[in-house]
């Protein structure tokens, strides 16, 4: 299974498949219910508000944009599981790490859902700013390009062998990625509030790393794959000061669907509002076809989305419990 990060929130998420299985509903209401405990607006109202309303642009906010896809994506999973279908490797990407863990056990939901709330609330807590640039070339030339602004200036994520993103101080940012587009480069700026897995998100890991450590953590029941190490990891998540560094290094996902492909996967499942990820893995293996399935797709109706990818899983061979 594949996690979905930031960034995919989707105004009304999850109310179809609320509406369709009780599977899903039964544990979308648990997360909301112990969300609801933790922010300072109910979770669903800020999901389901109506377009242009104040409470739907909380939504692209990141102390709800990180807690919302939590919920649809634990949600998903379990729904997943009602029919049969147990993962055998996890990865998320940023904060989907954090749903990826819990599934597997690493937390409880409870903890996960506090570690959640705080990650995001100490975020959106932070001064606004910075930047965040995807760059199309190779982490090695993308390092030594950032190597000299390395006080302001990180790679956040390696997304594929040549999709590198930074972020950092918005100047040192935008000065990086002109020498880039200056030589033919393609360049992407992303509409982010602030530069994660930058030098910027230092302030807040103080505070992250004391409710880190006040959350009870178990070895993995269900293989995962590391942001940090992009290795199928068991005991180092299973500690705080994992934790704090997910918030401020890079997320290795290129090496993370290189370390499934090796284990053995041949099929990748998305769980998440729309499938972001999915469409990085060619890009990841450039060799390899494997296949690719959505749990929901963006502008579809989620519970024909669903149906659709759990008919095709099914039709490849798939085990499915009826």
């Amino acid at each position: 299974l594949l996690f979905t990060g930031q960034g995919a929130q989707t105004p009304g998420m999850g109310r179809g498949l609320c509406a369709a299985w009780p599977a899903f509903r039964e544990a979308f209401d648990r997360c909301v219910a112990l969300f609801d405990r933790e922010l300072d607006r109910p979770l669903r109202e800020v999901m389901w508000a109506g377009a242009g309303s104040a409470e739907s642009l909380l939504l692209d906010q990141t102390a709800f944009t990180q807690p919302a896809p939590f919920a649809v994506e634990y949600a998903l999973t379990a729904l997943w599981r009602s029919w049969g279908v147990e993962p055998e490797l996890l990865v998320g990407h940023s904060i989907g790490e954090l749903v990826a863990a819990c599934v597997a056990g690493v937390f409880s939901l409870e903890d996960g859902v506090r570690l959640v709330a705080a990650r995001g609330r100490l975020m959106q807590g932070l001064s606004a700013g910075g930047a965040m640039v995807s760059l199309g070339a190779p982490e090695a030339e993308v390092a030594a390009a950032v190597a000299p602004h390395a006080a302001w200036v990180s790679i956040a994520a390696v997304n594929g062998l040549e999709q590198v993103v930074i972020a950092g101080v918005e100047q040192a940012v935008q000065a990086i990625a002109a020498g880039f587009a200056a030589r033919g480069v393609r360049t992407k700026r992303l509409h982010v509030s602030h530069a994660f897995h930058s030098p910027l998100m230092e302030p807040m890991l103080e505070e992250f790393g004391r409710v880190a450590a006040s959350v009870t953590y178990r070895r993995p029941s269900v293989s995962l794959v590391s942001n940090l190490s992009g290795k199928v990891v068991t005991d180092e998540l299973s500690a705080p000061g994992y934790w704090v560094r997910h918030v401020r290094e890079a997320v290795r996902f290129a090496d993370g669907v290189k370390a499934l492909h090796e284990a053995g996967a041949g099929t990748f499942l998305e769980v998440g509002p729309k499938p972001t990820l999915l469409g990085l893995l060619p890009a990841c293996l450039p060799e390899a076809e494997p296949t690719l399935l959505a749990s929901l797709r963006a502008g579809r109706e989620e519970a024909a989305g669903v149906l659709e990818a759990l008919g095709r899983l099914w039709a490849g061979g798939g085990s499915v419990s009826w």
